[in-house]
């Protein structure tokens, strides 16, 4: 711990911090669709987004006993919690997504931290830095073959994988929790382009933004 600067980032504050879509939902709006749309948006915002590097059998105990999973197994794939509030993505031989509710990630930082001790490790935290946009719907499938290069026919790309690809002209992180969902990890800076490519790639089957809470108001976090 001598040896690593950790940063609290949402320690009790006045000063709101917006949704990344903020700025997108108050230029280009939310539509709401009706019953017969094919397609749902959501942000999920404000999740506690870490990165873990470092030796796999040695990261995997840490997480076991701090997190309660284990790192998954096999390259480009996820597990998460009962909840499904918790993940864990590979993304690389020696690379994690982690992504926890939001006001979670530094307390879970620093119990990782702690277990770890002297191992050769690095864990960073890059909540602000990204958001998750969460798509629904019979048209999700449809959407993305007209958005992304990697091949989402469900004999290629079943339930608990996830990748890193090409989102339109952005870098992103595609995974599919569940059957019926699939999920954008976005940098924030590409959020914008993102939503607006969605927007347009998505009127012809009727878009239904779910816009949820823009602030971030802390929360007690939950202890490990």
């Amino acid at each position: 711990m001598s040896n690593a600067a950790t940063f609290d980032t949402r320690t009790d504050t006045a000063i709101p911090v917006e949704s990344p879509l903020a700025y997108s939902y108050r230029r280009s709006g939310a539509p709401r669709g009706d019953h017969s749309g094919r397609l749902q948006l959501r942000e999920r915002a404000m999740l506690g987004h870490l990165i873990l590097r470092g030796g796999a059998i040695v990261l995997d105990e840490a997480v076991r006993d701090v997190l309660g999973l284990n790192l998954p197994g096999q390259p480009q794939t996820l597990v998460q919690d009962a909840s499904g509030e918790r993940s864990i993505q590979w993304l690389s031989p020696d690379e994690w997504l982690v992504i926890v509710p939001g006001g979670e990630e530094f307390p879970l930082e620093t119990k990782l931290r702690e277990h770890l001790g002297s191992a050769h490790f690095a864990i960073s935290d890059v909540s602000g830095g990204q958001t998750l946009l969460e798509i629904t719907g019979e048209a999700a499938r449809e959407l993305l073959m007209k958005t992304v290069i990697y091949d989402v026919h469900p004999s290629n790309f079943p339930v608990g994988k996830g990748v890193t690809t090409v989102f339109a002209k952005a870098t992103t992180i595609i995974r599919r929790p569940s059957e019926d969902r699939w999920e954008l990890v976005v940098r924030r800076s590409f959020a914008d382009y993102c939503y607006r490519w969605l927007l347009d790639a998505g009127a012809e089957f009727g878009v239904n933004v779910q816009q949820l809470s823009l602030i971030h108001i802390s929360e007690p976090t939950r202890p490990y």
